[in-house]
């Protein structure tokens, strides 16, 4: 069980890394808090966290209906389309099999531990009771050989995904597309799920060598870090007993962006020209002795690893899955960037695409032609599809190599498996440019209740910091339940650092004040000197 901090939140000390490197500063110091209470009343906490999780499961909605599933995560061999790879997965396929409710549903998923150490499994996005959350420790590991059954209600619709929290292992096979249907949404004719990774495991250096060369004493020098800060606001509705938080990042143009946080409890058949998306040349070593390059969508930084592959749905781009279609068919695509060092520019040739949903929420419908996606990141978009055989390109932003899928809706030939289409190049959606819908908007936050957070780190000892403190000594954020806080986040670094909170939901504050999506991710920008 976890335990109760003196703030009234509950802890989550989630894996430090780039993706979980906000949540898991914050949630240290909740634990760091708690540590100093006297045994008695920690025990009573305890107790008053479990009637807090039993009160809430039970005010979220209920069908009747139990959707069941089992999980084997294990080592195993996977076939990405030629190169054949030994790594972890759920059962034999990379992603794992999908795991659909809906709205109301209750979800028993039963996990068998194949692993030679604990793992567990993270329910990204979904706002779940804090005990089901799967991240240490609001819910223990699995140990090795063992089993456990997470069971929880699912009380909003979305696109979400499912991962490890322990370890490096999320950089491996381990994870699986998790959808939760809202009845009233039906406007389309056909659904595609398209899963983006960046991969190395059992081709290149393990996610362990890779890890330990970012963290050598005598690696190549970094690039130093300016010292301007880059100001985002997150406005966020109090956590509450029953949830955690944990942090992922993405980041756009804009130097500010604000979050509202609330807990929940024209084509043609055959592409035939080719452009590239606009990066800088100058670049930075990365851990897999390729240099990594800069992307201006991210704020200059574009990462610390070179993958040597990127996928999409598990192949790479010249053994691509294919979608088949009717033409004039509305196509939803739900997109989940499932990769850790890698922000995606997507977008399928000869076809504009309407976005509908980021991180399962609906916003006003915006229509683009290239979509920017954060890693841990989610987009909905719908797509009409033409005549033809066109290939869906996800460039690895920055990196210089793409993943790519085909949509085939009638006769014609695929270009070549490096092709970059010109819709890249053209309206890229980002972040600031969506709007939540009325009815999930969060409204305004409290007056006078901001909670500053300022990032910090060092790319030679790869050590990370919130407000001048690592990850052991962090300070707590101290908010009480129903409150409506917002929180400012200044980032003087120069890497691109995401936000995500477990069990929370966010509203981000454009620059002019008003308001943005709702999330339960959000980018922040780096600093530029």
């Amino acid at each position: 069980m976890p335990v109760l901090p003196t703030s009234g939140v509950p802890v989550d000390r989630a894996r430090l890394s780039r993706r979980g490197f906000m949540a898991a500063g914050i949630a240290g110091g909740f634990a760091l808090a708690a540590c100093s209470e006297p045994k008695s009343q920690v025990s009573g906490s305890a107790a008053q966290m479990s009637a807090a999780i039993a009160a809430a499961e039970a005010a979220r909605p209920h069908s009747g209906r139990t959707v069941t599933a089992s999980l084997q995560p294990q080592q195993t061999q996977i076939d990405l389309g030629g190169p054949v790879v030994r790594t972890l997965a759920f059962g034999s396929t990379i992603p794992g099999t999908l795991i659909r409710a809906k709205v109301g549903d209750e979800l028993v998923v039963t996990v068998s531990n194949r692993l030679d150490h604990p793992t567990s499994v993270h329910w990204h996005g979904i706002a779940l009771r804090n005990d089901m959350d799967g991240a240490e420790p609001a819910t223990p590991n699995i140990p090795a050989g063992q089993d456990f059954t997470y069971r929880f209600s699912v009380p909003n619709s979305g696109t979400y995904w499912a991962h490890p929290h322990t370890g490096l292992d999320e950089d491996t096979g381990l994870y699986l597309p998790v959808i939760i249907d809202d009845p009233t949404e039906g406007d389309y004719d056909a659904e595609w799920i398209v899963v983006l990774d960046d991969w190395t495991d059992g081709v290149g250096k393990s996610p362990q060598q890779l890890y330990a060369e970012l963290t050598a004493p005598n690696k190549p020098p970094m690039p130093t870090m300016s010292t301007t800060p880059t100001t985002s606001t997150t406005s966020t509705t109090s956590t509450t007993s029953t949830t955690s938080t944990t942090s992922t990042t993405s980041t756009t143009p804009t130097t500010s962006t604000t979050a509202t946080t609330t807990t929940s409890s024209s084509s043609s058949s055959t592409p035939t020209s080719s452009t590239s998306p606009t990066t800088t040349t100058s670049a930075t070593p990365g851990a897999s002795g390729v240099s990594v390059g800069r992307s201006d969508l991210l704020g200059g930084d574009a990462g610390d690893i070179a993958y040597p592959y990127y996928l999409i749905n598990g192949r790479i781009p010249a053994a691509p899955t294919t979608f088949n279609a009717k033409p004039g068919q509305r196509i939803r695509i739900r997109f989940i960037n499932t990769g850790s060092d890698t922000a995606f520019r997507v977008a399928l040739a000869g076809h504009s695409m309407v976005v509908t949903h980021t991180d399962g929420y609906p916003v006003v419908p915006t229509q683009v032609d290239a979509l920017l996606i954060g890693m841990a990141e989610r987009y909905d978009v719908i797509v009409t599809a033409a005549d033809g055989v066109f290939p869906l390109v996800a460039v690895a932003e920055g990196k210089n190599d793409l993943a790519r899928a085909l949509l085939s809706t009638g006769a014609g030939n695929p270009p070549d498996p490096g092709f970059q289409p010109a819709e890249l190049t053209r309206r890229v959606g980002t972040i600031e440019m969506f709007t939540a819908t009325t009815p999930v908007n969060l409204g305004r936050p409290d007056p006078n209740l901001n909670l500053p957070v300022v990032l910090g780190g060092d790319m030679m000892q790869y050590n990370w910091m919130i407000n001048g403190e690592p990850y052991d000594k962090t300070n707590p954020l101290h908010v009480r339940q129903g409150q409506h806080p917002s929180i400012t986040f200044d980032n003087p670094t120069m890497m691109y650092h995401p936000i995500h909170l477990h069990g929370h939901t966010f509203q981000l504050l454009k620059a002019d004040g008003t308001a943005g999506a709702r999330k339960d991710w959000s980018p922040t920008t780096p600093a530029r000197g």
